[in-house]
């Protein structure tokens, strides 16, 4: 299950810990799920450093679903 469908939010390294993704990489694919409206992007200062945290949106949760339910689909036709 993806860590933005158990968790309210994730940042920016949280991220790109978990996915083991480069920055420009993880820069690029969360900018694709932002302009799909899979996510919202939040940025924020916490203290002096910029800090960047990402949420599901309701069309990015049924869209994520429906990639699950397609994927069990597959797999139970084997």
């Amino acid at each position: 299950m993806s860590i933005l469908m158990v968790n309210e939010y994730a940042d920016f390294n949280m991220l790109k810990e978990l996915l083991g993704v480069t920055d420009g990489n993880l820069a690029s694919h969360t900018k694709a799920l932002e302009k799909a409206e899979y996510i919202n992007v939040e940025k924020q200062f916490i203290g002096r450093k910029p800090n960047t945290r990402y949420s599901t949106t309701k069309q990015g949760r049924m869209a994520f679903k429906k990639h699950i339910e397609a994927l069990e689909k597959l797999i139970h036709k084997q």
